[in-house]
């Protein structure tokens, strides 16, 4: 029957069932239909009736603000949760998510819970609204829709996280900032701080990867030093939503998340956009330091200002937890190493233990506190921001012995397959967009630089000054000289038999000037013996 000669009875069923897939993929608008491409081979899907409440179509004439920065981040469990975000300048009623496969239709709901924070520079109030989704099932496309009432809905789809060991993909950079311009004091235009085109055309780069979740170590947008805090986090979203709509970006708090006046710590923004699993039951702490797990991969996500002696924030929080980060922290790591379903482990977080450049330079607090721990439970990678450019470690254990800097022992020279149950390497992904780049820094002699102490008080640029000591850069495994800008992804192959050897083959690419396009800059594997493999 052709669409000319449908009676009134089949279009009013068709109606009263739902959505078509054509009106579906219709809703997903521009952005959202490229990505379900490979949705689609259903018919008709079932889902809410149109005029179900909260769900209109287009915006009416209250004036309801806009849906904007459509963001996704994983549940606790990222096998059967997603959360699904989005911001508005205003109060909003029934902030709302239908979401569903194209085989079945937008069947189900989830209502959103909102939360606020009010910019202390501005004394504006920004709403976040969280959907999380439950009862997913794994390795599965979704698609889903973000409205609130009076609003035009927003679209995206994602696919889950596998149930046991499968291949999986993801990527990680740090420091990004935001492709902006804006209003100085005095009314002109001005950029933002640390803003680039490569901010923009890295997002372009990790959605040609297509990974399965996105990490981003730290120094997200740098609103902290920008005349409008509110308008710099607004630009993040709207740049990174063509990305982070479709996949999870599980984002570290680094120290320009340090806002003055937002919230006890300075970090009430970050912890208001992002909806993290978090298990800390302290609401001061929530969102902060988290983990979940993806395949057979166990990723742990640290706060470092609470650890590190550096004072790069607004305000200095350093030992903010008491202790409680530290605490979690081992209590993971000694559940990922026990358990025989987790594989690799990976710590994400923003300041360094190693670098051998002449920048912020290695913080011995890290070393003092996360070494040990490191070491003891056999972590495998370490994920970093906070300096500008691209650099790896050998693999490495321990302290070179007598070392005043507590130097990473390299335990190998391996730099293209690394027997990763030897010891940890530490990657620096600070190549995100951000401008003032460190890659034209690094040391020639052999040598890097660790702070050991800061005083007492803040100095003239009212942080707290840095002291600094020279060590030998014997972990110093591959540096970046040439090249800025570059995220890495990582593929893991999980073997095919218990105790079988699995790999985690890594991608380093490089985000080139002045067009974005990407190029390779390196190819290494990590590989290790499955946990399910041993006995006891």
């Amino acid at each position: 029957m052709t669409a000319q000669s449908e009676s009134t009875e089949d279009r009013s069923a068709q109606a009263s069932e739902g959505l078509s897939r054509r009106h579906a993929l219709g809703l997903l608008g521009t952005a959202g239909a490229g990505a379900a491409t490979g949705l689609i081979g259903a018919g008709t899907a079932q889902a809410a009736p149109l005029d179900a409440p909260a769900f209109h179509l287009t915006a009416d004439a209250t004036g309801a603000p806009p849906v904007q920065g459509l963001h996704l981040t994983f549940g606790a469990d990222p096998r059967t949760q997603m959360t699904v975000s989005w911001i508005t300048d205003q109060p909003v009623s029934k902030p709302v998510v239908l979401y569903g496969t194209l085989e079945h239709g937008f069947g189900s709901r989830a209502a959103a819970r909102t939360v606020t924070y009010v910019d202390g520079t501005s004394n504006r109030t920004v709403y976040v609204h969280h959907a999380l989704l439950n009862r997913l099932t794994p390795d599965t496309d979704y698609l889903y829709l973000a409205t609130h009432e009076g609003a035009t809905p927003d679209s995206g789809t994602f696919r889950t996280a596998p149930h046991g060991r499968r291949p999986v993909t993801f990527t990680s950079f740090g420091d990004q900032s935001a492709p902006q311009v804006t209003w100085a004091a005095d009314g002109t235009v001005a950029l933002d701080a640390n803003s680039t085109p490569a901010t923009k055309d890295i997002v372009t780069g990790i959605e040609q990867v297509a990974p399965l979740f996105h990490l981003l170590n730290g120094d997200l947008c740098y609103a902290n030093l920008d005349v409008d805090r509110v308008r710099t986090w607004n630009n993040f979203f709207t740049n990174n939503t063509r990305s982070a709509r479709f996949r999870p970006w599980m984002p570290a708090a680094g120290n320009h998340e340090i806002e003055k006046a937002n919230g006890p710590l300075g970090l009430g923004a970050y912890q208001t956009y992002f909806s993290l699993p978090s298990t800390e039951t302290d609401a001061e702490l929530a969102g902060l330091y988290y983990a979940f797990t993806a395949g057979s991969v166990r990723v742990i996500v640290l706060q470092n200002d609470d650890n590190c002696l550096q004072d790069g924030g607004d305000v200095y929080i350093s030992g903010y937890s008491g202790g409680r980060q530290l605490s979690f922290l081992e209590k993971e790591l000694k559940a990922a190493r026990a358990s025989r379903d987790i594989d690799w482990v990976v710590v994400a977080m923003h300041q360094v233990m190693i670098s051998s450049s002449d920048a912020n330079g290695a913080d011995l607090g890290l070393r003092e506190k996360y070494g040990p721990l490191f070491d003891r439970y056999g972590v495998d990678l370490v994920l970093c921001g906070h300096e500008h450019n691209y650099e790896r470690s050998l693999a490495v254990r321990g302290v070179v012995t007598g070392s005043e800097t507590l130097t990473p022992n390299p335990v190998s020279q391996a730099t293209d397959d690394i027997d990763a149950d030897l010891g940890t390497v530490h990657m620096i992904l600070g190549g995100g967009g951000v401008s003032g780049t460190t890659n034209q820094k690094f040391f020639t002699d052999g040598t890097a630089k660790v702070i050991t102490a800061v005083s007492a008080t803040a100095g003239s640029n009212g942080k707290r000054t840095s002291t600094y000591v020279k060590e030998q850069a014997v972990w110093v495994g591959v540096r970046d000289v040439e090249h800025p800008y570059g995220f890495a992804a990582f593929t893991v192959d999980p073997g095919r038999h218990a105790g079988d050897t699995t790999r985690m083959h890594v991608t380093y690419y490089n985000v080139n000037k002045p067009h974005g396009e990407l190029s390779v800059f390196e190819k290494f594997t990590l590989h290790r013996k499955r946990s399910d493999g041993y006995a006891g």
